[in-house]
């Protein structure tokens, strides 16, 4: 295939350098505009004024100025800046935002650094370097825009001038090759010509399909019978068989792998989560394809993967830092110590690479701040594949290098279908349009896929709060002029929420019966959801918007918005401080989210140091309650003082899914959601006494998401989430 001219000239422009990368001027120094960056002295210099900038962010603005005629991905600069240690897109964002900020930068509208979503960043600015400064010593440069024309037989064309034309030409098409290379010029989508067939047309909800290897069968949970069960079906078929018939066992984890089949096909595997007390609550279990009792396959094992040969297996338990082994055959006690994540993140979803040399997980804070990455089998240090930073799940090999999995998008909406190179490591979206997918597989020889493909829903709805517990028959939905509506807050005599159009969320307020938009913004997602002030008056919300998390304030009006931070990365629910000055909100550091005192005036204070997430003030002000690290699926509530000290609570441990918490206007009366991972109630406990008390009982079917209380205590407002999806099998056309 021949390349158009302009690859051909970008080629040579890349040829005129290392590689692409600049080298300073003869003085050290790089200018652009009205900036200069001292290299020797490790100094910004911006209009004459100083700015300081950290080591890392000094070497990271060093980095994209050598780099400046490319797109440098993040794992590049996790590579070069921090020298492959283990570090999250927090750092670099962080340091992206300080750069920013010392060159007077805007994120939405740069001048000097772009952000492009999901692969990393691109230096803009001509900057003045060693090769201009050598240029303007041997003469004008070549002008490489001119045309480029063929060259006709000429008898001045002599031996030399010959060698040195194929010389030329030879170095055209090899920096053109690398230059396709490097672009994936050539790249095809796996899923092009590839057949779609719906296998299943339940009136249910399927989640977590498998594909046998051979790609016979496939395995898939469905509440099809009314509650969450394991089937079973051959392809072709039409045909389903339950496999667990309401065997009472937890099996929904949408942040692990729950289903898959033993190496010669015989046994469905599943995830397993009992409330027996034991402590060892969560196992992987088996049922055989042609009938029989479910029965245990690896006690203690969270997830798990064997090799192609079917000789080694990988597994993770569900202890902190989910410890990541390998072992021969399924005796556990012969497990070797892989890798362990960092505290507070989560190593999920191991598999093999086809030839067995490497261990791919996904890795980060669950569930939407992950990436993938690999680890040889005999160990060393991880290195990063994608640089989504969002949630990743269901990653699958289609060949030795095609990587396929799910991943979202940074504003929330997804997941979707992309594959990678694992190699070249630039990622692909395969799909377009509404469908949501939540889980994929595929067979051995990567040419059967099987997804399940969603159609999500959320609605509001009121009900009062009484003595016996609701059902939903005593719930009214609320009427919105919204599509959706969730993240739901009531204050005094309104409603607050979140809506979503297209790629952006809007924060709407529903008061007698008038539906008002108080805020939107472009490709804006809300973080956690909405904090009203304890007057009412004031609202507080975290977005994040073309790649930078700020937190807004705002009138119950909605009118004077303005942002009191800007450069922080920040995660769940914000909470106002009785005193309305300031607001308490968790901000991540190296991937570890801490609460932080945000004032309305501006400036931060440090306030919880471990592990903290998702605030809620106590009525009195003389406490505040918050969510700690998940271990395995279930976290965590503690508490603290105004000066930081611990402060009692009853043993509160929850269950991943929902951390929301809210009190009981006036009392010390918390409010939770408990249950099952897919299924939970709202509850409410005496800190005083450590009582607790149901406050719903709804069907399986009617899953809380989000919920608040009235200022007077007499009505909740929750966020149903619904979702109804297919199994779909993909028969990929042969390259």
């Amino acid at each position: 295939m021949e390349l158009p001219e302009h690859y051909l000239v970008k080629a040579i422009m890349i040829g005129t350098t290392n590689e692409g990368i600049v080298s300073p001027a003869a003085d050290g120094h790089y200018r652009f505009e009205n900036v200069d960056v001292d290299l020797q002295n490790h100094r910004v210099t911006v209009g004459g004024a100083v700015r300081t900038l950290e080591p890392k962010s000094f070497r990271l603005l060093q980095f994209l100025i050598e780099n400046r005629r490319r797109i440098v991905t993040k794992a590049e600069i996790v590579s070069s800046v921090w020298e492959g240690a283990f570090v999250t897109d927090n750092a670099i964002t962080r340091a992206v935002t300080q750069i920013r900020k010392a060159l007077g930068d805007d994120a939405k509208e740069p001048r000097f650094i772009e952000t492009i979503p999901t692969v990393g960043y691109r230096f803009l600015p001509e900057v003045e370097t060693g090769a201009q400064s050598d240029s303007r010593n041997t003469g004008p440069a070549p002008d490489l825009s001119a045309p480029v024309h063929r060259l006709a037989p000429s008898p001045f064309l002599t031996k030399p001038r010959l060698v040195l034309l194929m010389l030329t030409v030879a170095a055209l098409t090899t920096g053109a090759y690398l230059l396709s290379v490097r672009t994936e010029y050539f790249w095809k989508s796996p899923l092009a010509k590839a057949q779609f067939q719906t296998l299943t047309d339940f009136d249910a909800t399927e989640q977590a399909a498998a594909v046998s290897r051979d790609g016979h069968f496939v395995a898939f949970l469905s509440d099809r019978d009314g509650q969450t069960d394991v089937w079973l079906t051959e392809t072709d078929s039409g045909q389903f068989h339950n496999l667990t018939r309401a065997s009472g066992l937890e099996l929904v984890n949408p942040d692990v792998r729950t289903l898959g089949f033993s190496p010669d096909g015989s046994a469905v595997t599943f995830w397993v989560r009992k409330h027996d007390g034991s402590g060892k609550d969560i196992s992987i279990w088996a049922s055989p394809i042609l009938g029989g009792q479910p029965r245990p396959y690896l006690e203690g094992v969270a997830e798990f993967d064997w090799s192609q040969d079917g000789s080694r297996l990988a597994y993770h338990t569900p202890e902190a830092g989910d410890p990541l082994f390998v072992s021969d055959g399924v005796i556990r006690k012969n497990g070797r110590s892989l890798f362990t994540a960092p505290s507070g993140l989560h190593c999920h979803f191991p598999l093999w690479s086809p030839d067995g040399a490497f261990l791919y997980f996904v890795l980060g804070s669950v569930p939407d701040k992950l990436d993938i990455w690999r680890i040889r089998s005999t160990g060393r240090i991880p290195e990063r594949i994608t640089s989504h930073n969002s949630r990743i799940i269901y990653p699958v090999f289609l060949n030795r290098r095609t990587l396929m999995y799910l991943a979202s998008d940074p504003d929330g909406s997804g997941p979707w279908l992309y594959s990678i190179d694992v190699e070249r490591r630039i990622p692909h979206r395969l799909t377009s349009g509404p469908d949501r997918y939540t889980s994929l597989a595929a067979s051995a020889d990567g040419r059967r896929l099987v997804v399940t493909r969603a159609s999500p829903r959320r609605t509001l709805w009121r009900l009062p709060l009484a003595d016996a517990s609701a059902t939903e028959s005593v719930g009214t939905r609320i009427p919105l002029t919204t599509a959706t509506g969730f993240s739901p807050r009531l204050g005094p005599n309104y409603l607050l929420y979140v809506a979503a159009a297209g790629t952006s969320e809007s924060v709407w307020k529903l008061a007698d019966g008038i539906s008002t938009e108080l805020w939107t913004g472009q490709d804006a997602h809300i973080l956690g959801g909405p904090a009203i002030s304890r007057d009412g008056r004031q609202i507080a919300f975290s977005v994040r918007q073309h790649g930078q998390a700020l937190l807004y304030v705002v009138r119950e009006d909605g009118t004077k918005a303005r942002i009191i931070a800007d450069s922080l990365d920040l995660e769940g629910i914000p909470a106002w401080a009785p005193d309305g000055q300031s607001i308490l909100t968790a901000v991540n550091d190296h991937g570890v989210p801490h609460l932080c005192h945000i004032s309305i005036q501006g400036g931060l204070r440090p306030f919880v140091r471990e592990y903290s997430v998702d605030p809620a003030w106590a009525p009195d002000g003389r406490f505040v309650v918050y969510s700690g690290p998940e271990i395995g699926t279930t976290f965590s509530i503690r508490a603290v003082t105004p000066a930081a000290a611990a402060y009692p609570l009853p043993d509160l441990m929850l269950t991943r899914g929902a951390r929301r918490l809210t009190f009981m206007p006036g009392k010390r009366e918390l409010l939770f959601l408990q249950g099952s991972i897919q299924h939970k109630d709202l509850w409410l406990v005496n800190l005083e006494t450590g009582i607790e008390r149901q406050l719903t009982s709804f069907a399986p079917d009617f899953n809380i998401a989000d919920f608040d209380i009235s200022p007077d205590g007499h009505e909740i407002v929750i966020e149903r989430a619904q979702e109804r999806s297919d199994v779909v099998l993909l028969d990929l056309a042969r390259p």
